[in-house]
């Protein structure tokens, strides 16, 4: 980083010099505390205090909603109590990363005071040599309580970063033996502290610079993490001069791997070669490819995109690369139905087979007559003739009542004969017979009745006999009507069937 930059206030502890802004911000977190699938962390430093803090939601919205997951500042290394965490702004960075499981802290941590006071080299090699003694473990030991007190536990630290280069006190170059073995004592002090969590960052600048940063590596045990701060300037004019030179951007992740750390870049962006949107381009291609932990621009001029309005260029290429991409709109793929091609059916052809009727000739049910007991026939009295004839009424004769119930066996007296007419001159013709109800019979087709002649009149004048043939006394006829079904009764014509039961002496039912 250019000296002119990295200038700390010694009258305010939370004060931070343009210098030490130069030094950019990073995104970082443990390798096993990072969600599955989490990915690169990116992030931009933005201010050492609340205002970084501030600017943060911002810079996601200018991203298109991009989630900003590190904050990043930088102790003051003026003075040993701001070393130590002693100053105001650090709780508000502690607030932050409390506020969600996914965000990380990043703390760059100088080695030594007046970090940024041009100290000598000789004067260096001292200070390096009392550091490996011990003598600075307190101020460490502290920093470490304080941060454990605040909750971040997890923090990452960038320790004495840029170690390989001129500008700060705590480089490596004078005593590079000594230098080592300081930074294993600062790790050990911090590590010692109960409920610390840190993740040690070793950071070199690109290149060779004072020394190869190679030899400044204190050791696999007290490295977490190796990053590597690689601004546009040189060694190197191009971006392909970046990566193959000497400890340049392919040898920081060979080392790496052979190492089996992580790799992060805590500090990149512009500079020398101004608005170069090549250069941008091609570092954020360079971090996707090789995926480290977290990475962070420095996000003021001249080597931001954002706060920088110097270099548009650039901020366009950064903006189009890390705005999240949005669905476009979901194109139903259109479903062109397959013609369903109906098989015709042929119905085939039902011959009706012609039903002739089979007739159906119903056989004649000729019910039983039920033969009702015969009522008494009331006894007739003997008239004796005189020679002037009067007509004898005819007597009443009481009908059978039809009865439901069955009949009841009575005797039947003995009927009088009845007197032969006497002639007489004038015979009165003798009355027809009148006829009697039908009784009720069990069929339900109607039965002639057989009518009870009436007692005959003496007349003088024999009767004319009645053209029609009576039925003898005492005698029922019963007829019923034959259905032959429709057809076969137009052809026979309407039939009945008769049955008569007499009761006179010649029908064989006469009881006397």
């Amino acid at each position: 980083m250019p000296t002119p930059r990295r200038r700390l206030a010694s009258t305010c502890v939370g004060t931070v010099t343009a210098g030490l802004l130069a030094t950019g911000a990073a995104l970082a977190a443990p390798g096993e505390d990072r969600p599955a699938g989490a990915g690169t962390a990116m992030g931009a430093y933005l201010d050492y205090g609340p205002s970084g803090v501030a600017r943060i939601p911002q810079l996601s919205r200018w991203l298109g909603g991009r989630e900003i997951r590190v904050g990043h500042t930088y102790l003051p290394g003026d003075v040993w109590p701001a070393i130590e965490g002693n100053v105001s702004f650090l709780s508000s960075w502690a607030a932050w990363r409390l506020a969600d499981d996914d965000r990380m802290f990043v703390l760059n941590v100088p080695m030594q005071a007046r970090n940024e006071a041009r100290v000598s080299d000789r004067e260096v090699a001292r200070l390096i040599r009392e550091g490996a003694d011990g003598r600075f473990d307190q101020h460490f030991t502290k920093l470490a309580e304080r941060l454990v007190a605040l909750g971040v536990p997890d923090t990452v630290i960038v320790l004495g970063w840029e170690m390989n280069g001129t500008t700060y006190t705590h480089r490596c170059g004078p005593d590079p033996e000594n230098w080592k073995a300081y930074w294993r004592r600062v790790v050990t002090a911090m590590r010692a502290v109960p409920g610390q969590e840190f993740k040690f960052d070793f950071a070199p600048n690109r290149g060779t610079d004072a020394i190869g940063w190679t030899r400044c590596y204190p050791g696999d045990d007290v490295v977490d993490i190796v990053g590597m701060d690689s601004y546009d300037q040189a060694p190197g004019r191009t971006f392909d001069d970046q990566i193959s030179q000497p400890y340049g951007l392919q040898q920081h992740v060979d080392f790496a791997r052979a190492h089996g750390k992580e790799i992060s870049y805590p500090e990149w962006g512009l500079f020398r070669n101004g608005d170069n949107p090549e250069y941008v381009r091609r570092m954020l291609k360079w971090i996707e490819q090789h995926k480290p932990l977290y990475h962070t621009i420095t996000d003021y001029c001249p080597h931001g995109v954002w706060q920088c309005k110097q270099n548009p260029d650039s901020a366009r290429v950064f903006r189009d690369a890390l705005t999240p991409e949005k669905p476009g709109p979901v194109i139903p793929t259109p479903v062109v139905p397959t013609p369903v091609v109906p098989t015709p059916v042929v119905p085939t052809p039902v011959v009706p087979t012609p039903v002739i009727p089979t007739p159906q000739v119903p056989t004649p049910q000729v019910p039983t007559p039920q033969v009702p007991t015969p009522a008494p026939t009331p006894d007739v009295p003997v008239v004796t003739p005189t020679p002037t004839p009067t007509p004898i009424p005819t007597p009443a004769v009481p009908s059978p009542v039809p009865s439901t119930e069955a009949p009841v066996a009575t005797p039947t007296p003995k009927p009088v004969p009845t007197p032969k007419p006497t002639p007489t001159p004038k015979p009165t013709p003798t009355p027809k017979p009148t006829p009697t109800p039908k009784p009720s019979a069990p069929s339900p087709e109607a039965t002639v009745p057989v009518p009870l002649p009436s007692p005959a009149t003496p007349s003088p004048v024999a009767p004319k006999p009645d053209p029609k043939p009576q039925p003898p006394v005492n005698s029922k006829l019963w007829c019923v009507p034959v259905n032959f079904g429709e057809w076969l009764s137009k052809l026979v014509g309407k039939q009945s069937v008769c049955v008569q039961l007499g009761w006179d002496k010649g029908s064989g039912f006469w009881p006397f």
